[in-house]
């Protein structure tokens, strides 16, 4: 009876450690004591993302530094559409924050609330650059500078459209009762680290293509 009552508490005790592990993996406070494996994975995409942009700005000023004249002429860039779409793309940075902010609170209804105007913020973004495409007296492949601009611009449009969806589905799964909670938010903060990573792009671009080249 000793030996077995013995067995009984082991297999008990084994239980309760297993128990435990379970929850520091899974649990809120294990979210803590281990970063989240899916934002570690969102981080190292975002960095080769980083790359690829890098490859695309190194190209843009080879091209410009083989060239004597920058960008030709005829295919000069306005600035006062580019600089409000910069403008909106920032201050959606701060917005989605806001939107953090708020379910840190359990304030689900804010969270919400500042999610879609970051997508509506996004969505302007889109279409203040489909308009400029629209208006724009040169193709993709009238020149060098052209065929940068138009793929730079619509590679960084490509990841826009990305985070306004991703931004979409996160409001979409916050209207499930408990879904997102102070204590249960990576889909949100994983949103939010794409948005500011399009956003920095776009500031690194915007000042190549359009300040830049602006200046004598």
């Amino acid at each position: 009876m000793q030996i077995q009552d013995s067995a009984i508490d082991a297999q008990e005790a084994l239980i309760q450690v297993a128990g435990h592990g379970e929850h520091g993996v899974h649990g809120d406070h294990g979210d803590h004591a281990h970063p989240d494996l899916r934002t570690m994975g969102l981080i190292t995409f975002l960095l080769s993302e980083s790359l690829m942009f890098g490859a695309l700005f190194a190209v843009y000023f080879v091209m410009k530094g083989r060239l004597g004249q920058w960008p030709p002429e005829g295919t000069e860039v306005e600035l006062l559409l580019p600089a409000l779409n910069t403008s909106v793309l920032i201050a959606s940075s701060f917005v989605i924050h806001k939107g953090e902010e708020a379910i840190k609170k359990d304030d689900v209804a804010g969270m919400q609330m500042w999610y879609l105007i970051t997508a509506a913020m996004g969505i302007f973004f889109l279409g203040g650059q489909v308009y400029e495409y629209t208006h724009l007296s040169y193709g993709l492949g009238t020149n060098t500078f052209s065929n940068c601009f138009y793929l730079m611009t619509g590679f960084h449009g490509l990841h826009v459209l990305i985070g306004v969806c991703m931004i979409l589905g996160v409001w979409w799964r916050s209207r499930q009762d408990g879904h997102y909670s102070s204590v249960k938010h990576t889909g949100i903060e994983m949103a939010e680290i794409y948005w500011h990573f399009v956003d920095v792009i776009w500031i690194i671009m915007f000042s190549l293509i359009y300040v830049l080249t602006k200046l004598p």
